[in-house]
């Protein structure tokens, strides 16, 4: 015999307390049948597979998840994916009053801050703050005052040959180099692509581009392939590509040949991309 519940307030419900107890004292859990249980578990096993075969060659690295390296004391790093002569991208982490030594770039550099400040010089980097340095140049000292959270991609951090090449490059002073500073703050100001999309186009080389994209909560993207590998990092919000789920501080690698499924999101998105330039 069920427990009876106590009845709802309000006058109705106090009237259609009985007749609801009376119902819980005699309805009972129906156990579905062995062969009905059995084709429920085939159903759902066969949603799952058809989910991994959809994210098939997608390599998705949680916030949660990866291996953090120290560095040096204050600065530790997740690596994320290793795109050979374009560089590494990992994430960098510094406690307060930390910094990095003055170094040359062997590739193009990107980073945006997560969390924290950075400063290089004068300049001063917040949450969703974008800076990229073109190959060759050379950064000064890179510290952060309260501690801070960064998303590298191009950096030679992981390969220590690479790192000892751009630290001692970076004992010479010449060649400031092109850079780029855009700052999150500017989002309203990104031309809308598609109804509640909007994109603001960082870096072009070649045939790769860098972007900001912030989706309106209940916008889409239809599905696409990719020419060449696509890195994907979630900065704000939530994200659906077809059914796999990234959030915020969640990195995806979609190697060239995948193809991406619809993206929509239901509560809003802001992401960096770095793929096949679109013209």
């Amino acid at each position: 015999m069920s427990e009876q519940q106590p009845p709802l307030s309000g006058s109705e419900d106090d009237e259609l307390a009985p007749i609801r107890n009376l119902l819980a004292e005699h309805i009972a859990p129906i156990a579905p049948t062995v062969d009905r249980r059995s084709a429920m578990r085939q159903g759902l096993m066969a949603q799952v597979a058809t989910a991994v075969a959809k994210q098939a060659g997608l390599t998705t690295v949680r916030a949660k998840d990866g291996v953090w390296q120290t560095l040096k004391t204050g600065i530790r790093v997740k690596p994320l994916w290793d795109g050979g002569a374009l560089g590494r991208s990992v994430l960098i982490e510094f406690a307060a009053g930390a910094s990095l030594i003055p170094h040359r770039h062997n590739s193009l550099e990107e980073g945006i801050v997560l969390r924290g400040d950075l400063a290089m010089g004068d300049l001063r980097l917040g949450p969703l703050d974008y800076h990229a340095a073109a190959a060759g140049s050379r950064h000064g000292a890179i510290r952060s005052e309260r501690g801070a959270l960064a998303y590298l991609r191009g950096t030679a951090l992981g390969d220590s040959r690479e790192v000892l090449k751009e630290v001692l490059s970076g004992l010479l002073p010449f060649g400031a180099g092109a850079s780029l500073t855009a700052h999150g703050s500017d989002i309203n100001d990104w031309p809308e692509i598609a109804p509640g999309v909007r994109k603001k186009t960082l870096w072009l080389e070649g045939e790769r581009e860098s972007c900001f994209y912030r989706l309106e909560a209940g916008a889409r993207c239809p599905a696409h392939s990719h020419d060449t590998e696509e890195e994907c990092m979630m900065l704000d919000g939530d994200l659906f590509i077809d059914d796999l789920l990234l959030r915020a501080g969640d990195y995806q690698l979609a190697p060239a040949g995948s193809v991406h499924r619809e993206v929509y999101t239901d509560v809003g998105a802001t992401l960096f991309v770095r793929g096949g330039r679109s013209y």
